[in-house]
């Protein structure tokens, strides 16, 4: 388990030396092993993180991709952002023009780091030398507005009616800045200037309708209500930590449906599990509690749907730091094997003998606060029934942020 796999993996794997993969302390072995088990039979493989922070999780998810690209015949990647950047993703990896961290800069803020750059790299590597049997990328979101929609509405105020350019900047300025930090990680953070975006943004869309009709318009006030979808449908309009599972499963069954393509499904542990879920610290309100994605596929594809879930220990992850879990908790109890980085396979009938019945594994979001480390969790009624395979990194270390 504590043997370097880099060096293996970069000849084995690796098609370029710039998608050298990230860093992870499970043994190439190891990592063979568990790909294999998770491809057995499979048409969706959902691979979670408690954290999206964390270079070593990150870097297990990474390795299961190629593995399960190279070895076991997987050619799809499904991760949570909207449909539009998922296109431009998959136009990048197959061999479109610009760079890994240009087509990254108008993705999800999780999505923007090195380590996402590095896979990116690896897949248009690959696609390169299997030009008839490429990966594809996918968004399991419908289009989301992105900042060059906040630029468009703002230039055509300033085009058709200067005199209400500032009335208009003072809506969208503000909300805009949900694409760097979300609005409820605002609200939790101190951060948030007391307005809530989607009332903003409805706002702005009755200035835009309240311009004369000109060329152009039409496409304006488009792009002007798909800001407001975006900040109606986010955790802070809704009101609520639940996503949007049915909507997130059906774009995954028919892009396999149609395509024949094996997925591998990328989000965090509460969208990936194969179980309905709630979230600690919203226990009892109702609004972190209900189906996932994970379990929406579940019932698609039964055994089929096969997840796992990818946590640790403790660590430095940049904005925060993280500390041991509480003992009720299973990274506590996975914790209490002194390995740097193991995983173990609930599929069979003494590991859900074992580790069956409720249980808690701890979630480091957006808003996650130390000071209430034992809120900061995900509940689930069977932990067998929630996830698959369990992977426990000792020691989590920061992802490297693209500028």
């Amino acid at each position: 388990m504590t043997e370097d796999l880099l060096a293996s993996a970069r000849a084995s794997l690796a098609p370029a030396p710039s998608s050298t993969p990230s860093p992870t302390s499970l043994s190439a072995p190891s990592l063979d092993v568990l790909a294999a088990g998770l491809a057995d039979g499979a048409a969706v493989v959902g691979a979670g993180e408690s954290t999206r922070s964390s270079r070593e999780t990150f870097g297990v998810r990474d390795q299961l991709l190629r593995r399960l690209v190279g070895r076991h015949g997987f050619r799809a990647l499904a991760v949570q952002d909207g449909a539009d950047t998922g296109a431009d993703l998959d136009r990048y990896v197959r061999g479109g023009p610009g760079t890994a961290a240009s087509v990254l800069a108008g993705a999800w803020r999780p999505w923007r780091t090195e380590e996402m750059a590095g896979t990116l790299e690896w897949i248009r590597a690959f696609n390169r030398s299997h030009p008839e049997d490429q990966v594809r990328i996918f968004g399991v979101k419908p289009v989301q507005a992105r900042p060059g929609d906040y630029d468009a509405v703002l230039a055509h105020v300033r085009e058709r009616a200067p005199e209400l350019l500032a009335r208009a900047a003072s809506h969208l300025d503000p909300i805009r800045t949900a694409h760097q930090s979300d609005e409820h990680v605002q609200r939790a953070r101190g951060t948030h200037p007391g307005r809530p975006f989607a009332d903003d943004a409805r706002d702005a869309l009755a200035l835009v309708l309240s311009l004369p009709e000109s060329d152009g318009h039409e496409a304006v006030v488009a792009r002007m209500r798909t800001i407001v979808d975006f900040h109606e449908r986010s955790v802070a309009g809704r009101g609520s930590f639940a996503g949007e599972p049915e909507a997130a499963a059906r774009i995954i069954e028919d892009f396999h449906e149609r395509t024949g393509l094996r997925v591998v499904y990328w989000d965090g542990i509460a969208h990936t599990a194969a179980a309905p879920t709630e979230l600690g610290m919203a226990a009892g309100s109702g609004h972190g509690h209900g189906p996932t994605v994970g379990s929406r596929l579940r019932e698609r594809y039964g055994a089929r749907y096969v997840c796992v879930a990818i946590g640790f220990h403790h660590g430095d992850l940049g904005a925060v730091v993280v500390p041991p879990p509480a003992g009720d908790t299973v990274d506590a109890r996975l914790g209490e094997v002194d390995l740097p980085a193991h995983w173990l396979d609930l599929r069979g009938d003494a590991a859900r003998r074992d580790w069956g019945g409720p249980a808690k594994l701890r979630v480091i979001s957006g808003v996650y606060d130390p000071a209430r480390d034992t809120l900061e969790h995900l509940a689930v009624g069977s932990l067998p029934d929630a996830f698959d395979v369990l992977v426990h990194i000792r020691e989590a270390s920061a992802v490297r942020w693209l500028p």
